[in-house]
């Protein structure tokens, strides 16, 4: 029961602090069209950047450790309160944790001028102190299911470390090493999650019965997805044969691709907030294929087939779970703004530009990139501008958070 005082000092709370999905969904989304924009500028050789390492380092690393490591983290640390019963973080150490997050960006973006060692000491903090913070009230009620989301988030650290060694020692396989498997990272994490959730909002959303999951698809889906990571992390991939990983891909993407067929996507289409999560969704099985053809001799480039699971996957599902989370956990109905769904759409425009568009016509590239960036800051903003007073205003009930 929440007492009179506890009330009290929420009332003289900064909202913007109450909890963790507030910051870092209203930062990370507002990150994430900065930083395509600059790098839009970047390629059209508007402006040079003072970045940490080169401006392709910092593109792909703060997309990843940046921008998607900011929404993971505040949508752990929001969901970590429903799993628990417990307060999650909030206030000064949700403040601590934000300022992190914010001097490891501005480390990134003016690095050439400050020691190497201070940008990386900063940025790598991040991720293992929102994993402390996330470890301390499952381990106070020893919930063992989400525990695994704390080694992850280290595994995640690890990758990040990896680019950081990999930039100051002048290895370009060591960064791809850490950049790649941050990627296959935050696939698995989607597939699990999603998996998850998916079913029951789809259900409740529909008002029909939920799919119920095949345990042995779920493990041939998931454990394969596992596998990749595995072989790429300790580089064995290397030893393994193309054709062997093409039919471990293939395996992944259809047994992913099944999974996802059973949860009905065309009962969806009157819900934005729930076909936006499946074809977020979608786009994992996608990019899965793409690799499982690139290992079997198809002429599809690595960055082709890596844009679909984070220009794809990871942005469409981003915008899709911000949109929805920011309305439940502020306790305000599941109704967002019609203009969202405009925001959904040019997301996926952005994903499809970059990914097939670009690939049918790579003689014209130059354009489809400034087309699929135009989509993904024009969606990514209209999330900010609309969720900007959500995110900083206390819930109209009163409750905390």
């Amino acid at each position: 029961m929440i007492q009179i005082t506890d009330l009290q000092i929420e009332q003289k709370m900064w909202p913007l602090l109450r909890q963790a999905f507030r910051p870092m969904f209203l930062l990370g989304a507002s990150f994430s069209a900065l930083a395509i924009t600059l790098w839009l500028l970047v390629l059209a050789q508007v402006i040079e950047l003072p970045v940490y390492g080169q401006t392709l380092f910092w593109h792909s690393h703060e997309m990843i450790f940046g921008f998607v490591a900011a929404i993971i983290v505040g949508f752990l640390l929001t969901a970590v309160q429903n799993w628990t019963g417990l307060r999650a973080t909030h206030g000064r150490a949700l403040g601590i944790l934000t300022a992190v997050w914010v001097l490891g960006r501005l480390g990134l973006l003016v690095g050439a001028w400050l020691p190497w060692w201070l940008v990386a000491a900063v940025d790598l903090l991040f991720l293992p102190l929102a994993a402390i913070l996330l470890a301390v009230p499952l381990i106070a009620v020893k919930q063992q299911r989400n525990l695994f989301f704390v080694p992850v988030l280290f595994l995640l650290t690890l990758c990040n470390a990896l680019m950081h060694f990999g930039l100051q020692t002048g290895q370009y396989e060591i960064q791809q090493l850490g950049s790649q498997n941050a990627v296959w990272l935050v696939t698995l994490l989607m597939a699990i999650v999603g998996g998850r959730v998916l079913p029951m909002f789809t259900a409740n959303g529909t008002m029909t019965p939920k799919a119920e999951p095949i345990v042995w698809l779920d493990r041939i889906g998931l454990g394969s997805l596992w596998l990749i990571f595995v072989l790429n992390i300790t580089n064995f991939s290397a030893m393994v044969p193309a054709l062997v990983m093409a039919l471990l891909f293939a395996t992944s993407a259809l047994a992913l691709a099944i999974r996802c067929a059973r949860w009905r996507i065309w009962i969806t289409w009157k819900v934005p907030l729930l076909w936006s999560l499946h074809v977020a969704y979608w786009f994992i099985p996608i990019g899965l294929a793409l690799y499982a053809l690139r290992y079997a001799g198809f002429p599809i480039t690595n960055s082709l087939a890596l844009h679909a699971l984070t220009a794809g996957a990871m942005g469409n599902m981003i915008l899709a779970m911000i949109a929805r989370v920011s309305l439940g956990h502020s306790g305000r109905a599941l109704q967002p703004k019609p203009i969202i769904g405009a925001a959904f759409m040019l997301v996926i425009v952005a994903a499809v530009v970059r990914v097939f568009v670009q690939g049918l016509w790579p003689e014209l590239s130059v354009y489809w990139y400034a087309l699929s960036a135009f989509a993904w800051v024009l969606a990514y903003a209209i999330y900010v501008l609309v969720y900007f007073p959500i995110l900083t205003t206390p819930r109209p009930d009163g409750r905390p958070g």
